[in-house]
């Protein structure tokens, strides 16, 4: 795969994979017969892991700058970060076996699209490995919250990147095609 397409180096999708978007714009997209349903839901689900990252961002800064003790804390912590965890692997299984291949066989010419987005999900997985190690050190108290939050920050900055060029990738061709065969 080209470098630049790479999930830690890319700054958005090529335009040969924004294709529908330009058809079906972010801004219509609440608005459109297909939209109810399943790419709401999808997109809650987005919007939830964004939610969660952002309250782990919180807290580590909140630990960092003691406005927070260590056990309320790690018991946040262990809470969010599992829900961020599991949200995350159970969310990708989904897409890498059902949703993939059939968006896929919809758009045949998006197929480069949905094989990026897959290879982002391998790499998701050495970042979601290194997530949970750190978090586990900071709750056992073998760690650092500061570090631990920087670590947050970049992980946020590609669970980002991947989510919005996925949205832009795959709402655009539910919308064109309808969710039938995905739910």
């Amino acid at each position: 795969m080209d470098d630049t397409l790479k999930l830690e180096t890319r700054d958005g999708l090529p335009d040969a994979l924004r294709v529908l978007l330009q058809d079906y714009p972010r801004h219509t997209w609440p608005n459109h017969d297909n939209f109810a349903g399943l790419v709401a839901f999808w997109l809650d689900r987005h919007l939830m892991f964004r939610r969660l990252m952002t309250s782990l961002i919180d807290d580590a800064e909140q630990a960092v700058d003691r406005r927070i003790d260590a056990s309320s804390h790690a018991t946040r912590l262990s809470r969010h970060g599992s829900m961020l965890l599991q949200g995350l692997h159970g969310h990708h299984q989904i897409e890498d076996h059902h949703y993939f291949p059939v968006l896929s066989s919809r758009e045949p010419r998006l197929d480069r699209g949905f094989t990026l987005l897959d290879a982002d999900h391998h790499a998701m997985d050495a970042l979601l490995t290194g997530f949970a190690e750190g978090a586990n050190a900071v709750i056992q108290g073998t760690a650092e919250p500061g570090p631990f939050r920087s670590d947050l920050l970049s992980f946020q900055a590609m669970l980002d990147r991947h989510l919005v060029d996925e949205e832009e990738l795959i709402v655009p061709v539910i919308l064109k095609h309808g969710p039938s065969g995905l739910g």
